[in-house]
């Protein structure tokens, strides 16, 4: 009998801390240093799982990312998915906004191949330096065949999360990503194990596809404080953003002093989403705010940075408010 054909995992390095260098048992470091031929060095045994190629599309820390080196990523992503001789894709990159890269890929790459994030909390100078095993266990989830279909991933720590809700949760500890509804998996003895499947449509059933959209519209963020102020989100509409999230208290309340303004800016055409700024749990419509009064969006249970997103994917298909309200209800 014939061996079974290995894997074919195109991998792509776009910097972080993954990539970071810094004097020994220091905590500063410089992200994004190390080229990704000595990612795959520091970490022996991704030639026992798969035949890998690798390609260097961006040497940033991730905080540099803007929303058109997001864009490029995703169109590369998506023509490697796209090519016969590629099985799945593998992305190493910065923890501050993997969250939202992947919430992106996995909305807009239309294949079911398996695409898997991975970065690290620790530079690769670090003693206990924990991106070469968060490397090869993205590759081992990559080179799976039971990892097809279940959209954009994210694997750290051993955990495997959706791209769909995934976030970062602290500051500096390995174990710096949850996902509120529970991980998807595990990577046990090499490979994954799941538990969880979703029901949201994402990648090959969804309606955005990146080989469609050349840009995103401009999706203001605010966040809830006390003694908010209404002159930032005028400025937002300023600025030429098409809709604002306003990432209010506990449900996605808003202060009473806050209300006249955010009904103005609706008015004008200037989409307002409410989101939590505890980034998890359901939002429910008219619950503390009255969207209908003023024709705002619930984001249902999306943090909001994930909103953000969203919001400008949607603004890509429709101006309408009552149909924006429906990509909230169905992603």
């Amino acid at each position: 009998m014939s061996a079974p054909a290995r894997a074919r995992i195109a991998l792509i390095a776009t910097g972080g801390t993954i990539a970071g260098v810094g004097a020994p048992g220091a905590a500063a470091y410089r992200a994004a240093a190390l080229p990704v031929r000595e990612l795959i060095a520091a970490a022996p045994g991704l030639a026992d799982l798969a035949d890998l190629r690798a390609e260097q599309l961006m040497q940033i820390d991730s905080a540099d990312f803007t929303d058109e080196l997001l864009l490029q990523l995703a169109r590369r992503v998506a023509a490697l998915c796209a090519q016969g001789d590629v099985d799945g894709v593998v992305i190493t990159h910065g923890t501050d906004t993997l969250e939202e890269s992947a919430y992106l890929l996995h909305l807009t790459v239309p294949s079911r191949k398996p695409i898997v994030l991975t970065g690290a909390m620790r530079p690769a100078t670090a003693p206990s330096a924990d991106g070469p095993a968060n490397l090869l266990a993205a590759v081992a989830v990559a080179a799976h065949p039971s990892s097809a279909g279940r959209g954009a991933l994210v694997v750290m720590g051993e955990q495997i999360h959706s791209g769909r809700d995934v976030s970062k949760t602290h500051a500096s500890r390995p174990d710096a990503f949850a996902s509120p509804h529970g991980a998807l998996g595990q990577v046990a003895e090499g490979a994954p194990r799941w538990y969880r499947a979703l029901t949201r449509a994402h990648t090959a059933t969804s309606e955005f596809d990146i080989t469609r959209i050349a840009a995103l519209p401009l999706v203001g963020l605010v966040t809830s404080h006390g003694n908010m102020r209404a002159e930032i989100y005028r400025a937002w509409g300023q600025a030429g953003a098409r809709a604002i999230v306003h990432a209010g208290f506990g449900g996605g309340t808003a202060p009473a002093y806050l209300t006249p303004t955010l009904r103005e800016l609706c008015q004008r055409g200037i989409h307002i989403v409410r989101a939590s700024r505890t980034g998890s749990g359901a939002l429910i419509r008219n619950a503390g705010f009255d969207d209908d009064a003023c024709g705002s969006v619930a984001a249902d249970d999306q943090s909001p940075p994930r909103a953000r997103l969203l919001a400008a994917l949607a603004l890509t298909r429709t101006q309408d408010a009552g149909q924006l309200q429906q990509v909230f209800w169905r992603y």
